[in-house]
């Protein structure tokens, strides 16, 4: 079994090595070498993540996808949440997640019985986990938008600054 090691943020402005080191150590602490690292910026409340399914090109039934957090992976609506999932499972791929310690056996587990029972289990927690984790992001948006107009309201909200490199190299471009 071969262990790639997936980091993801949401916006380039966000550090998707945040967790490398994190993961680096608990991937040491199960004994696991990480083959291979993929990395982008990308949100996951989509479907398309080029590094995502690079990942899943590369990676053969009995590999692993190590990630820190379910939500690093979805925060999709169902429909996509249900494709990625059926890529991952038609293709014998697991997940090994942090936050979800039933999947961190699949290291070490040479039982077959052990395996089928862990691999249901953990695809029903990976369901709960995925629903929880869209739920955090669709509810997120109107808090963070009722933060805003209040911020705004009291004038503490100016907006993003104006980048000025951006304008002058539109400029020059449209002259």
């Amino acid at each position: 079994m071969r262990i790639y090691a997936y980091l993801r943020a949401s916006t380039k402005e966000q550090d998707a090595l945040r967790a490398k080191e994190t993961l680096s150590e608990f991937a040491k602490s199960l004994k696991m070498k990480i083959s291979a690292w993929f990395i982008e910026n990308e949100s996951c409340a989509k479907l398309q993540r080029p590094e995502l399914f690079r990942l899943l090109d590369t990676a053969e039934p009995g590999d692993a996808i190590l990630i820190e957090q379910i939500d690093r992976i979805t925060r999709l609506p169902e429909e996509d949440w249900s494709k990625l999932k059926s890529i991952i499972l038609d293709n014998r791929i697991k997940i090994i997640s942090m936050d979800l310690p039933t999947s961190h056996a699949f290291a070490t587990i040479d039982d077959e019985f052990q395996r089928w029972v862990l691999s249901a289990v953990n695809a029903m927690m990976l369901d709960i986990l995925a629903a929880t984790a869209r739920k955090d992001y669709t509810d997120r948006r109107p808090r963070q938008a009722d933060g805003v107009l209040k911020a705004k309201d009291q004038g503490k909200y100016k907006g993003r600054p104006e980048n000025v490199d951006l304008h002058k190299r539109f400029r020059v471009y449209s002259m």
